[in-house]
């Protein structure tokens, strides 16, 4: 079983990131569930803008593809930014959107994409509110690229309004509602992964393509 969290904070490695700090109480998690976990920051590798797999010009993209395509659990991890997902949180969901029209990324049996059967979550950081919507932004993404989202699989820590301390700084480790959040993520997430590893999703897309075709006159 594993896991790879891409860490899109927007501090280059070795840069320190709260939101790795808060990556790493996940990785341990993981570890005790029996879970390999890989993490990565996006702003390492050299990621053109696009929505294909590969936007050539020494994209490194494909390397993060494999990775995906390799691991059963997904977690997109992303400091708040004026209310939003970082930059690069948008532009991993967007570099995904090439599932819907690359035929490489779909089974060419069924047309699953090939985040079926794999789980998604997400982990948020920041000093201002908008991590619920953050996280609805971030996980109804995943679950239209074909991921499944199990129940519970976001946590957050956000500080108080205005300029404040971060993460670590404010003792965020500490916090109870993120701590039993992230416990929750990481229990379900392993569960569900496990659950599909050994019950892979059946839907065969292709043929309810054709059921629906039959049925639509426009």
């Amino acid at each position: 079983m594993k896991a790879l969290i891409i860490n899109c904070t927007l501090k280059p490695s070795p840069e320190f990131s709260n939101t790795d700090a808060l990556i790493q109480k996940a990785v341990t998690q993981f570890r005790d569930l029996g879970v390999d976990t890989e993490v990565i920051r996006l702003l390492d590798y050299d990621v053109k803008f696009g929505t294909e797999k590969d936007m050539g010009n020494g994209d490194q993209w494909p390397l993060i593809l494999q990775k995906i395509k390799d691991c059963n659990i997904f977690i997109i991890a992303t400091p708040i930014w004026m209310g939003h997902i970082a930059s690069t949180a948008q532009q991993v969901i967007e570099r995904l959107d090439a599932i819907f029209h690359d035929e490489d990324l779909s089974d060419p049996d069924d047309g699953q994409f090939f985040p079926y059967s794999k789980v998604a979550g997400c982990l948020i950081t920041g000093n201002e509110d908008g991590a619920h919507a953050c996280a609805a932004h971030i996980l109804w993404a995943m679950q239209e690229s074909g991921f499944t989202i199990p129940p519970n699989v976001n946590a957050y820590w956000t500080g108080l309004a205005g300029a404040g301390k971060d993460y670590v700084e404010a003792g965020g480790e500490k916090w109870w509602f993120t701590n039993y959040t992230l416990r929750y993520m990481t229990s379900n997430l392993a569960w569900f992964a496990k659950l599909l590893q050994d019950n892979p999703i059946p839907t065969d897309l292709k043929a309810l393509k054709e059921l629906a075709k039959a049925e639509s006159p426009r």
